[in-house]
Formats: C-alpha cells, sequence, structure tokens
C-alpha cells in the first residue's frame, strides 16, 4: 500500500498546486556541466555496483536510482527553487515516463503471454531463424514486443547449450534494436518524428536499405560465431522429443494489434483537448492511448492461462527493474538534456558545433556518430529530438532537402541504442529475463566489450558508405 502511495504521489501533488500558468521549464544556458554528475552517477552505479557486489545490486538498485534522482532533485530546487523544479519533475514523469513505462508494460505483459512450445532445439539455424524473424517483426510490433515475444523460446532452445551468451548479445543487437527502424512503432525516437511531421512510411523507404547491410552483416557474423561454438558441444544437443511446435495464448496477438492500434491514434486524432497540471500540458489522445493500453494489459493479465505464462517463466521482475532504474535516469537526465537543448550557448556546445561545416551545412557524418553515441547512454528519444531540431526541425524539409541528415538522425538514435544496456529500454529487460534464467550475462562494460568488437566496424562501415563526401 506504501510503494502504491509513494508512486501516486507526484500525480496527487500536481492537481493540488495545478496551476493555469505556463511554465517554459529550465533554460540550460543557466546550467553548469557539474549538473549532470547524478546522470553520470547513475550510470556508472548500473556499470559497476553489480560488478562488484550483486547482491545488493538485486536487493537495492530501486534505493540506489532513488539516491541519484534525489542528489539531482533536490539540489536543483534549492538553487532554482521549487516550483522550477517541481514542473520538471512532473514534466519528465506525465510526459515521458509514465508514457514509456505503460508501453513497456502492455508489451510485457502480452507478449509475456504468448508461449511458442515444442521442440526448440538450439542450432545455428534455428538461432538465426529466430533473430531474423524478431528483426522483421521488430519494427511493426515494436523493439519490445517482439523482443519479449521470442526472447524466452529462444532461452529454451539453448538451455542445454554451455556457449550461449553471445546468442542473447546478438538477440539484443538486432531484434532489441537496429530491427525496430523501419517505422515509428519500431522505436520510440522514430515515433517522436512521426508526431513532429515525418510521414509514416517515411522511415521505411529511407531506412530499409541501410537495416538490410547491417542487419545482414551482423547475421552473418552471428552464425560464424554461433556455429563454432556449436560444434564445441553438438555431441551433448538433447532429442527433438517430436513434440510439435504449436502457439498458447494466441488472442494475445489480438490484443498486440490494439496496442499498435493504440499508439497510432495518439498519433493520428488530434481533437485539441489538453490538461494542465501545474503547467504541464497533457493531451487528451495521450491519455486516451495510456488508459488503452492499460486496459489492454489487464485483459491479457485475465483471459491468458497462468499455466503458460508459469511456463514462459514469467515474472514481474524485468518490469520492475527497468522500471525503478530509469525513474532514476528519466529524472537525473533533465540538466543533460536542456544543457544539448541550449545549443551553441550551453555547457556542451562543443557537440552541436561538430555537427555544422564553417558553411553552416550539416555534417552527416556527425550527426549520425553524436546522435548514436549520446543515445547509447541517454534516452534515444529526446536525444533524436535535440538534433532533429539543431537540423532545422522542419520535417518537409528534413525529409526533401536533408533528407540525408535525417537519416543520419534515424539511424544513429536506433542503431546505436544496441551499445549499451540502456540504449533502448529492450536491453535491459532481455537481460534481466536471460538472468533469470540462469544465463550468467556480462557486466555494463563487459557487454559495452562485445558491442564495440561487433558493432563499430560494422556502422563505421555503414557511416562511410552513407555519409563520407
Amino acid at each position: 500500500m506504501f510503494k502504491r502511495f509513494v508512486f501516486f504521489l507526484p500525480f496527487m501533488l500536481g492537481i493540488l498546486f495545478a496551476s493555469t500558468g505556463r511554465h517554459h521549464g529550465v533554460n540550460g544556458e543557466e546550467l553548469p556541466l557539474f549538473s549532470i554528475i547524478p546522470f553520470v552517477g547513475i550510470l556508472l552505479s548500473i556499470a559497476i555496483v553489480p560488478l562488484v557486489t550483486p547482491h545488493y545490486w538485486h536487493h537495492n538498485f530501486g534505493k540506489i536510482a532513488l539516491f541519484w534522482a534525489t542528489l539531482f532533485i533536490v539540489p536543483f530546487a534549492i538553487k532554482m527553487g521549487f516550483n522550477l523544479a517541481f514542473y520538471e519533475f512532473l514534466h519528465v514523469m506525465l510526459l515521458e515516463y509514465i508514457p514509456f513505462i505503460i508501453l513497456l508494460l502492455s508489451l510485457f505483459t502480452i507478449a509475456g503471454g504468448i508461449r511458442l512450445k515444442g521442440s526448440l532445439v538450439g542450432t545455428p539455424i534455428l538461432n538465426l531463424s529466430i533473430i531474423v524473424i524478431g528483426t522483421i517483426l521488430a519494427s511493426w510490433m515494436g523493439t519490445t514486443g517482439a523482443a519479449m515475444l521470442l526472447i524466452r523460446p529462444l532461452i529454451r532452445a539453448n538451455k542445454w547449450r554451455n556457449k550461449k551468451v553471445h546468442v542473447i548479445i546478438f538477440f539484443i543487437f538486432l531484434v532489441a534494436n537496429i530491427g525496430g527502424s523501419l517505422t515509428p512503432l519500431g522505436d520510440p525516437p522514430l515515433f517522436l518524428g512521426f508526431l513532429h511531421g515525418v510521414s509514416f512510411f517515411w522511415t521505411t523507404k529511407a531506412l530499409l536499405m541501410p537495416l538490410i547491410m547491417v542487419s545482414s552483416i551482423l547475421f552473418v557474423v552471428f552464425y560464424i560465431l554461433d556455429s563454432y561454438f556449436y560444434n564445441k558441444e553438438k555431441e551433448s544437443q538433447p532429442e527433438s522429443g517430436g513434440v510439435k511446435l504449436a502457439l498458447e495464448g494466441k488472442v494475445n496477438f489480438i490484443l498486440l494489434i490494439g496496442v499498435v492500434a493504440s499508439v497510432l491514434l495518439s498519433g493520428f486524432w488530434h481533437p485539441h483537448i489538453e490538461f494542465n497540471i501545474y503547467g504541464v500540458h497533457v493531451e487528451l489522445q495521450n491519455i486516451a492511448r495510456d488508459i488503452l493500453l492499460l486496459c489492454l494489459t489487464g485483459i491479457s493479465w485475465k483471459v491468458t492461462k497462468m499455466e503458460i505464462r508459469n511456463a514462459n517463466g514469467f515474472t514481474w521482475f524485468p518490469i520492475q527493474e527497468v522500471a525503478k532504474l530509469f525513474s532514476g535516469i528519466f529524472v537525473t537526465i533533465i540538466p543533460a538534456i536542456a544543457i544539448l537543448k541550449a545549443g551553441k550557448n550551453g555547457a556542451l556546445s562543443s557537440v552541436v558545433n561538430a555537427v555544422t561545416n564553417d558553411d553552416g551545412e550539416p555534417v552527416n557524418l556527425m550527426y549520425f556518430w553524436l546522435t548514436g553515441i549520446l543515445s547509447s547512454f541517454l534516452d534515444n528519444a529526446p536525444t533524436y529530438l535535440v538534433f532533429f531540431n539543431t537540423a532545422g526541425g522542419d520535417a518537409d524539409i528534413l525529409m526533401t532537402t536533408l533528407s540525408e541528415t535525417l537519416l543520419a538522425i534515424s539511424a544513429g538514435a536506433v542503431f546505436l541504442g544496441a551499445m549499451t544496456y540502456i540504449g533502448n529500454a529492450p536491453n535491459f529487460m532481455v537481460k534481466s529475463i536471460a538472468e533469470e534464467n540462469d544465463i550468467d550475462m556480462p557486466s555494463f562494460f563487459g557487454y559495452m566489450a562485445w558491442s564495440v568488437v561487433i558493432l563499430i566496424p560494422v556502422f563505421i562501415l555503414f557511416s562511410l558508405f552513407y555519409f563520407w563526401s
């Protein structure tokens, strides 16, 4: 009961202090670079604490996230005033974090109610097939939906293998990130572009060939690597058992279509009705979307047999871990995004200056890498918007005259989200589910070692092919 009270406290306070006055948020020009220390702190905590003391992290990661969030918000309120601090808190919670976690919750719950049963044996061909299917599905049901649908069958198929960490890592690379590049449904930054005027199928046309190029290379690398490990232990491969493949919980596919429809609704329906909560303007279509998603989540939980979820190894821990950690990330990221939005007048002006040459023309190679690198450690949705606006913010111009620049921003935000566990929310969820199933996943830096060695050469090749001039 107490936890529920704490969770809903911001809403109650927002209603209590509701104001018709407009707040415009913090001016990033006024923020010093050291204001991002809590954000750096929470990232380092995620990277180091599980490595040093995993048991302590497992039981206290929520408290650690709260510590860093408090370390930012309290001094910020003292320095800038309660009104501005509370507005910034509500703004990031109501407009970003809560919609973000509701969408993840719905996809996690609904996809967790679908079970592919039967004799799945983790051979290189089967593993590659699952990853290819997931890569294709990710653009149409979201990276989270595709990842939650297929990660458990993939884990079950490879349960007999000793060397299987690489399978999960490539799954994160392709299904949880790169595969979501073809539609606004695939990844949050592309959905923000859609809301800002980028046509629904622009990303399909612009990113189809980049997706084919990058994913094809990774498919080949994965197959070679998986075949190498498989050949070392194939003598211990279990018999198939002859159990036919079948899907359980098929009603959840209908609910997944409902999730897609709910997200599309908030993009196409504009009733021009909004609610002012302490200066934060929450639009009716977004409220309707979130309510629909919660209803679909409840329906899935009600109609899906518990035996299906139990057979899937379904628990609430992965979504709880993501919810707690990303609440801290979303709060501590406030100064980092504000400084970036200040552009050439902010403490990170060198970043913004790097994407424009002396003639004022965009440097697309830098747009790709800076959008991507920041998306690896910041939330990729606001990072996309920062560089979208840096490039002019006019969707019509960006889709035509500056289409290469928009391609660089879009590919950077989506592709390089695979570089770290926090680059995209499904990354952390897949890691958590794998660890629940006794797979010893690499640490934060250990995962980055994989991504740097495998992904960076591919992205260098891609960026030189598309943006070198």
